[in-house]
């Protein structure tokens, strides 16, 4: 179900262990349906797509949390689903999601933010002082930085709600953050779970950035909470497949959970290259109910994602590399703003360590996930060394 760049690297990893994948999709062009053996062109709410699906497969799974519960609901009845409709459903809604993590949280030892539902006038009223300032996000539908405003104000969360349409929202209260990290987990229909090393992630405009793994700043002990924690919960939640958990880590070292993807995330793309199991591979285990895989990772990584900005004006170097792979100074060129050029790839890939990966997205747009860059090094500092030397190559800000 879905069509994106995640189906697309499932897919990838499902053919090279023999199986043959069809995608459910609306638009006919689409990352996942390059890559698929059968492409069904039909909405996420489709009967009669649907229908066709459960028909050709065993078993089905989802690249994105906002398809249709009631559409897995359906094809339940016929095939295995994984994750099933309560797991996306929780998800997919930032109220259930948090009151899930509160009553996870004997079991998990970690709670979300301070929050509060706004629906009405009534609601910021009421807002707590304490509750302030905050992010104001929408309930549904919130990604990559969108349906999200932050508040310091009463005032400012009755604008921000009239802005958002009036919808029903979730105030959470901001924290002392002094990092992200994602806790990537696999369970089994048996109950077996495993749990990835921990990544630590760079946002910028609310869109994922870098992702280092190993952590550099995570303590041991608060891996340790941050993977146990994540342990619980997707047990708590009955989960079949890959999830990943978002964590805040505050300035005084405790926890705070933030949020869940049920399926693939963007921050385990460094699995292809540096772990032994990718976490594709292992969504294709938990499916054909073979033995979770592997989780070790045998190179330190860091992932750099990859936005149609680059292909628009930017510096690009165009003189030869110096030695160990970094750019000469001077030498670059000026494109037009609005002049679209293919990336130096050429050159990036000269780079130790370099992995690329491309989606198949034919038109680059700002803002657009294009792909994404891993570099893998015998240590953390030349993987970090080879991502910037990328950059510069890009023109992106390292």
């Amino acid at each position: 179900m879905g069509g994106g760049q995640l189906g697309r690297m499932f897919a990838h990893a499902a053919q090279s262990m023999g199986y043959n994948v069809a995608v459910l999709e609306p638009a006919a062009d689409c990352p996942a349906g390059q890559a698929a053996n059968r492409l069904i062109k039909a909405g996420y709410s489709d009967v009669a797509g649907l229908d066709a699906l459960a028909a050709q497969c065993v078993a089905v799974t989802t690249e994105f949390e906002n398809v249709p519960a009631d559409s897995l609901s359906r094809l339940a009845q016929s095939v295995f689903v994984a994750p099933n409709a309560h797991g996306v459903s929780v998800a997919q809604d930032r109220v259930a999601e948090k009151a899930f993590f509160v009553a996870s949280a004997a079991k998990s030892g970690v709670l979300p933010a301070p929050h509060k539902v706004i629906s009405s006038e009534a609601d910021v009223q009421a807002i707590p002082d304490d509750l302030l300032p905050g992010i104001l996000k929408t309930v549904r539908m919130g990604y990559d930085g969108k349906g999200q405003v932050r508040v310091k104000s009463r005032d400012e969360v009755r604008a921000a709600f009239e802005s958002m349409g009036r919808v029903t929202c979730l105030l959470e209260k901001m924290l002392p953050l002094a990092y992200e990290v994602s806790v990537l987990t696999a369970r089994g229909a048996d109950g077996a779970s495993v749990v990835y090393p921990i990544a630590e992630n760079v946002h910028r405009d609310g869109i994922l950035f870098t992702t280092t793994v190993p952590g550099p700043n995570i303590t041991d002990d608060c891996a340790r909470k941050a993977q146990a924690a994540a342990q619980a919960i997707v047990a708590e939640l009955g989960y079949v497949g890959v999830l990943c958990i978002e964590f805040f880590v505050l300035a005084d070292g405790s926890l705070v959970v933030n949020e869940m993807a049920p399926r693939p995330h963007n921050s385990g793309h460094y699995t292809i290259d540096a772990c032994v199991t990718s976490q594709f591979a292992q969504q294709v285990r938990a499916m054909a109910g073979l033995p979770l895989g592997d989780v070790r990772q045998h190179s330190p990584a860091v992932m750099l994602n990859i936005l149609g900005d680059i292909w628009f004006a930017h510096d690009f170097v165009t003189e030869p590399l110096a030695s160990g792979g970094l750019p000469l100074p001077g030498g670059a060129a000026q494109a037009n703003a609005d002049t679209v050029r293919e990336p130096a790839w050429d050159k990036v890939l000269a780079l130790p360590g370099a992995n690329l990966h491309l989606y198949g997205k034919e038109e680059p747009r700002r803002g657009r996930k294009m792909g994404h860059l891993t570099f893998v090094a015998p240590t953390l500092a030349e993987a970090q060394q080879h991502l910037n030397a990328a950059c510069a190559i890009l023109g992106i800000e390292p």
